[in-house]
C-alpha cells in the first residue's frame, strides 16, 4: 500500500502542484443534448452521458494565443464512444463508496519517512515531525505581497489534518456539501473509487473528446470566445492570488452544475476543479508524434517527464480550477494539461469517471 509521503515531497519541492491554467474563450452556447436512455442496447448509467466516436483535433490551436509547448503539435485523434459522468465525483458519491468499503484516503494515512526518503534525493534532511503527519495540500488565502510567480509556496502549504472530510483541515467539514466536488483525494484514491463502482479515469484523448463535445477543433468546451469564461467556468477573477473579485459567482470551490454544461451536457469541463486522467504527463510527449498520422484511441507517454519535477512520476490532469488566472495560468483550455504526483492530494483536484459499453454488458 502507497503512503501519502509523496504528498509531503510534494509539499517540500514545491513543483508538484504548479497551477498552470491555459487561458480562456468561448462561444455562445449551443442547445444542450441529454444522455439517451439506450446506445446499442446497453443502458445509459445515470448520472453519465455518450460521447460518441469522433475524430478530432488534440492539442493545441493554431489561434490560441495561451498554448504552451507541451500542447504542441496538434494532431488528429479518433476516439471511440463511450460514457463519462456529467459532473465531477462530488462528496456525497465519494461518502457511499468510504461507508461501503471502509476506505482510507492517502491523506488519512500515517507518514513514515524511512518510506519516504526512498523516493526523495540523497541527503534530503529529515522535516520536523510535526509536518510528518497526515495531511494534504490547501490554498493559502492569505498570501499576500508575493515577490515571484515562480515561488508556488506564497500560495500553497501543507495542511496537517486536512483530507476529504476536512478540506481546510481540523474543525472544517464538508456539511451542507455534498453537492461539492470531492478534493484531497489522490490518483490511489481515485482508481480505489473507480474499482468499486465498475468505472475507470479517461485518458487525456478522452478527456478531450469528451470536453470538445459536438465540436471537433475548438479552444474551449464552450466554443471560442473567450469573453464568455465568466458565464461558463469557476475561475479566479482579479489579481492572483493575491485578490479574487469573483466575477464568476464564486470566490473558490463550487457546487456541481453552477455553470452551463457544453453542448452534449457535460458541466464543469473548465474550471472549479482539476480533473485525472490515465495518461503520464510527458513535456515532449507530443513532439515525438507525427503530426500527419490520425492516432487511434491513445494513452499517452510511455514514460513520465517533468524538468520541474524530476524526482517523481506524474499523471496528466485537465480541465484546469477555480485558482486559474490569465495573467498566471489559462488551464480552462481543452488543450490545457498539468502534471500531478500520483498520490499527492490537494483542495483543487478532484475526477470524474468513464465507462464502456463492454464494461457495462
Amino acid at each position: 500500500m502507497k503512503l501519502n509521503f509523496k504528498q509531503l515531497f510534494a509539499f517540500l519541492t514545491l513543483f508538484l502542484f504548479i497551477i498552470s491554467c491555459d487561458k480562456r474563450k468561448k462561444e455562445s452556447q449551443k442547445e444542450v443534448v441529454k444522455s439517451t436512455t439506450k446506445n446499442d442496447n446497453v443502458a445509459t448509467p445515470e448520472g453519465m452521458v455518450w460521447v460518441a466516436k469522433k475524430t478530432f483535433l488534440m492539442g493545441a490551436k493554431a489561434s490560441d494565443k495561451y498554448a504552451m509547448p507541451r500542447e504542441k503539435p496538434a494532431h488528429r485523434v479518433e476516439v471511440d464512444g463511450f460514457y463519462i459522468d456529467a459532473h465531477e465525483v462530488t462528496n456525497k458519491q465519494f461518502r457511499k463508496f468510504v461507508e461501503a468499503t471502509n476506505y482510507v484516503t492517502v491523506a488519512e494515512r500515517p507518514i513514515d519517512w524511512e518510506v519516504i526518503k526512498k523516493d526523495l534525493p540523497i541527503g534530503t534532511p529529515k522535516p520536523a515531525d510535526s509536518i510528518l503527519q497526515p495531511g494534504s495540500l490547501i490554498f493559502n488565502k492569505h498570501a499576500k505581497g508575493v515577490v515571484s510567480m515562480a515561488n508556488y509556496g506564497q500560495w500553497w502549504k501543507w495542511q496537517v489534518g486536512a483530507n476529504w472530510k476536512q478540506p481546510e483541515g481540523p474543525g472544517s467539514s464538508i456539511k451542507g456539501k455534498d453537492n461539492f466536488p470531492v478534493v484531497h483525494v489522490g490518483l490511489e484514491d481515485a482508481k480505489a473509487y473507480c474499482k468499486w463502482s465498475n468505472r475507470r479515469l479517461p485518458t487525456e484523448a478522452e478527456w478531450e473528446s469528451a470536453a470538445q463535445g459536438k465540436f471537433e477543433d475548438n479552444i474551449y468546451t464552450w466554443g471560442n470566445k473567450f469573453k464568455d469564461l465568466n458565464n461558463n467556468a469557476n475561475t479566479w477573477q482579479g489579481v492572483f492570488p493575491t485578490e479574487n473579485i469573483s466575477e464568476d459567482g464564486f470566490e473558490y470551490i463550487s457546487p456541481i452544475k453552477s455553470y452551463p454544461p457544453n453542448n452534449i451536457g457535460l458541466y464543469d469541463m473548465a474550471g472549479n476543479v482539476w480533473e485525472m486522467t490515465t495518461d503520464l504527463f510527458n513535456v515532449n510527449y507530443y513532439q515525438t508524434l507525427n503530426p500527419d498520422e490520425v492516432l487511434k484511441n491513445p494513452k499517452g507517454a510511455d514514460k513520465s517527464y517533468s524538468p520541474s519535477n524530476p524526482y517523481q512520476i506524474e499523471y496528466v490532469m485537465k480541465g484546469g480550477s477555480f485558482l486559474c488566472h490569465e495573467s498566471y495560468c489559462a488551464s480552462f483550455r481543452i488543450s490545457a494539461k498539468m502534471g500531478m504526483e500520483p498520490n499527492s492530494s490537494s483542495d483543487h483536484i478532484g475526477f470524474r469517471t468513464v465507462a464502456t459499453k463492454e464494461m457495462l454488458k
